[in-house]
């Protein structure tokens, strides 16, 4: 199982962000808070040196790169990361099948931390995050 899939759209949402903002990486984390228990902590690296030694670089091209925060990936796992555009804003959708619940404003999420699973990784974790839709 793959530790998170980006569309497409949200591929070229990353692209376009990283460029825009003249950043090395978008970031995702999950951090306590939220009316739901967590909330979804998007954020970029400026360089490459930011990098902490627990992070897993899911997509990288030449001018842009997504990353999820090591403390993280066990939340993370089998999530997709979509961009929606819709008449009244767009933003990035987190669609994680390891959610319990989650509030209508798609910042803020619980688990129930008893059914979290922690998988079994290689030693080049980077290999199996990898993954298109």
């Amino acid at each position: 199982m793959t530790i998170c899939t980006l569309t497409d759209i949200a591929k070229t949402q990353i692209d376009t962000i990283c460029k825009e903002n003249e950043s090395y990486a978008v970031t995702l984390n999950l951090k306590g808070g939220g009316c739901a228990g967590f909330e979804y902590d998007w954020g970029t690296y400026a360089t490459a040196d930011e990098l902490l030694d627990d992070d897993t670089i899911i997509y990288g091209t030449e001018s842009s790169t997504f990353i999820v925060g090591g403390t993280s990936i066990m939340f993370l796992f089998g999530t997709e990361v979509d961009y929606v555009k819709s008449i009244v804003g767009s933003n990035f959708e987190i669609r994680n099948p390891n959610a319990m619940s989650a509030c209508g404003c798609g910042v803020s999420v619980n688990f129930d931390i008893d059914k979290l699973t922690v998988p079994t990784l290689s030693d080049d974790m980077n290999k199996l995050a990898v993954s298109a839709v």
